[in-house]
């Protein structure tokens, strides 16, 4: 019997509708860069404090669950989330190595201001 509608076999991602011109809008971001409001926190001097990873980890839970702010509910396993992540995140900024000198944190704004203004004229 031949209908419109997908088996649920046909239902996986890789199947569904739209799913290369997904797959390649999402590689095309991910060429891009990472989340915008998630900053590189590895191989700075000074090196990243418990609010800046704090604030990566928020900022992630906030994307993946879809939610500035949870509801009633789901504060605590919302804020549960952040604290976990934010340990693991502690973990693996201190166990990476690398042979590069460490970035300095203003050095870096200052030019992330610059590519700023050469990309929105201000």
């Amino acid at each position: 019997m031949l209908t419109d509608t997908p088996s649920a076999g046909d239902l996986s991602p890789a199947n569904a509708p739209g799913a290369m011109a997904l797959a390649s809008r999402g590689a095309e971001r991910y060429a891009r860069g990472m989340c915008r409001n998630i900053r590189p926190l590895f191989n700075f001097e000074p090196p990243a404090t418990e609010e800046e990873i704090r604030a990566a980890a928020l900022q992630y839970v906030r994307k993946v669950s879809g939610t500035r702010s949870p509801s009633g509910k789901n504060v605590a396993c919302f804020e549960q989330a952040v604290d976990d992540i934010a340990a693991v995140t502690r973990r693996l900024v201190d166990s990476l190595e690398t042979t590069a000198p460490p970035k300095n944190k203003l050095v870096e704004v200052a030019k992330a201001r610059a590519r700023n203004a050469r990309r929105f004229g201000t």
